[in-house]
C-alpha cells in the first residue's frame, strides 16, 4: 500500500508547533496623513493575511493588529498595538509575525531587539516581503539586527533632511508658522498688517501705554480699566483665521512687547529644546528659556511691516529687563512711599537691598537679607 503524499511546508523553517499557534499581521502607518493619502501601502499590509494563509495557517488563526495606524514607530510609547504584540508573544500564543517590512514593527533598536529576544525565547518566526526569518539562527539574527539598525538610521537621516530643509527656509526668512496679534499670514506665506483697523490700533496702544507706564502690569491695568479687548485670530478650531476679541492678559501683553516681528525683524530658534529637561511622553516639555533676538539661530532685520522702530524695540527690552527684581536690576516701580526702592545697596556685601514697610506707620525700611539667606 502506497503511503499518502505529504506536501512539504511552504518554508523549511516552519515547524508543526508554529502552525498550532496564531499568525499575527502587524499593520502600521507613521502619520494620519499617510493613512489617508497612502492607502495602497495600507492595503498591501492587510494583504499579508493571504500570505499567512499560503504559509499554512487557517484564516481563523490569523490575527490583524492595526491599533497603531497613524502612529510613529520611533518609540513604544503610545503604541498599544505593538505592546499587545509583545504580550501575545510573551504568552506563547504566536507562531509567526508578518510585516510589510521590518521597519513597520519598530524604528528603535531598543524596541526592535526587545521583540527579537522574545521571539527567540518562544521560537516565533518573523516574515516580510523578502522571506521568513528564524531569530534563533545566527544568519537570520544577523540580518534582522542589521535591518533594525538601518531602520533607526533611516529615521535619523529623514529627520535631519527635513530639519535642514526647514532651516534653509528659515535662513531666507520664509518659515513663518504663526503670526502674533496685529498680523495676518496670506496663503502664499506673506506677512502683512491685520486688515482690521481697530486691531492695528489696539497693538499700537499697547506700545504707547508701555512708553507712558513703563511696566507690563501698568499696561494691563490700563487696558482693563478702559475695557479694551485684544484681537486674536485662532490658528485652529471653528474660528480659525477669524478675528475674535478676547480679554487682555499679562502673557499676551508681554508677548507683544517682546516679539521682534513688531519691529520688522524675523527670528528662528527662539526657544531651543533642551533634551536633558524633557519628560517621557512629552517630548517638547523641556524647552528652555527664550533667547535674545541676536542670539537666535536665525535673526534678520527689515523682513516684515513694522509697528515700531527697532531702536524702540531695543529700548523696550532694556526696560523690561530692568523691571525684573533681581540683583542686577532695580525692578519695576511699585506702590509705597519708599523713594529709593531698587537703588539702595548694602555697604557690607554690595548687594541690592529691599524695602519693608512697618505695619502701623507704613514707614519704609531698607533691609539686606544676605545674612539671613546665606
Amino acid at each position: 500500500m502506497t503511503a499518502p503524499r505529504i506536501d512539504p511546508p511552504p518554508s523549511p523553517k516552519l515547524r508543526p508547533w508554529h502552525l498550532d499557534r496564531s499568525a499575527i499581521v502587524y499593520v502600521r502607518q507613521s502619520t494620519p496623513q499617510q493613512v489617508t493619502d497612502h492607502q495602497e501601502s495600507t492595503a498591501r499590509q492587510y494583504a499579508l493575511v493571504d500570505r499567512a494563509i499560503a504559509l499554512g495557517w487557517p484564516r481563523s488563526q490569523v490575527q490583524v493588529i492595526d491599533d497603531d495606524l497613524g502612529k510613529s514607530g520611533q518609540s513604544i510609547e503610545g503604541r498599544p498595538g505593538f505592546q499587545r504584540l509583545l504580550a501575545e508573544v510573551a504568552l506563547d500564543r504566536v507562531g509567526l509575525i508578518l510585516g510589510l517590512e521590518m521597519s513597520r514593527l519598530a524604528r528603535s533598536c531598543k524596541d526592535w531587539h526587545h521583540l527579537l529576544e522574545l521571539c527567540a525565547r518562544f521560537r516565533v518566526l518573523l516574515a516580510d516581503s523578502d522571506g521568513v526569518y528564524d531569530p534563533t539562527e545566527y544568519a537570520d539574527r544577523l540580518v534582522l539586527g542589521l535591518t533594525g539598525m538601518m531602520s533607526e538610521a533611516e529615521l535619523h537621516i529623514l529627520s535631519q533632511r527635513m530639519y535642514q530643509g526647514k532651516l534653509n527656509k528659515a535662513r531666507r526668512g520664509e518659515l513663518v508658522v504663526s503670526t502674533p496679534i496685529g498680523y495676518v499670514k496670506s496663503p502664499t506665506g506673506e506677512v502683512a498688517f491685520d486688515p482690521d483697523e481697530q486691531a492695528r490700533d489696539v497693538v499700537r496702544r499697547i506700545f504707547d501705554e508701555f512708553d507712558r507706564r513703563g511696566a507690563v502690569h501698568g499696561v494691563l491695568r490700563s487696558l482693563i480699566a478702559d475695557g479694551i479687548r485684544l484681537p486674536v485670530r485662532p490658528q485652529s478650531g471653528p474660528d480659525r483665521g477669524r478675528l475674535v476679541w478676547r480679554a487682555p492678559c499679562r502673557e499676551t501683553v508681554r508677548h507683544v512687547l517682546r516679539h521682534p516681528m513688531y519691529a520688522g525683524a524675523y527670528r528662528y530658534g527662539f526657544r531651543p529644546t533642551e533634551a536633558r529637561r524633557q519628560t517621557p511622553g512629552r517630548p517638547r516639555s523641556g524647552r528652555g528659556a527664550g533667547l535674545a533676538p541676536e542670539e537666535c539661530l536665525v535673526f534678520l532685520k527689515d523682513r516684515f511691516p513694522a509697528y515700531i522702530t527697532y531702536e524702540r524695540f531695543q529700548s523696550n527690552q532694556a526696560r523690561l529687563a530692568a523691571n525684573r527684581s533681581r540683583a542686577e536690576s532695580p525692578g519695576a516701580v511699585r506702590d509705597g512711599g519708599g523713594l529709593l526702592a531698587g537703588v539702595v545697596w548694602c555697604g557690607r556685601c554690595g548687594r541690592r537691598m529691599y524695602v519693608r514697610y512697618g505695619r502701623a506707620d507704613r514707614r519704609p525700611s531698607y533691609i539686606c537679607s544676605t545674612l539671613r539667606s546665606d
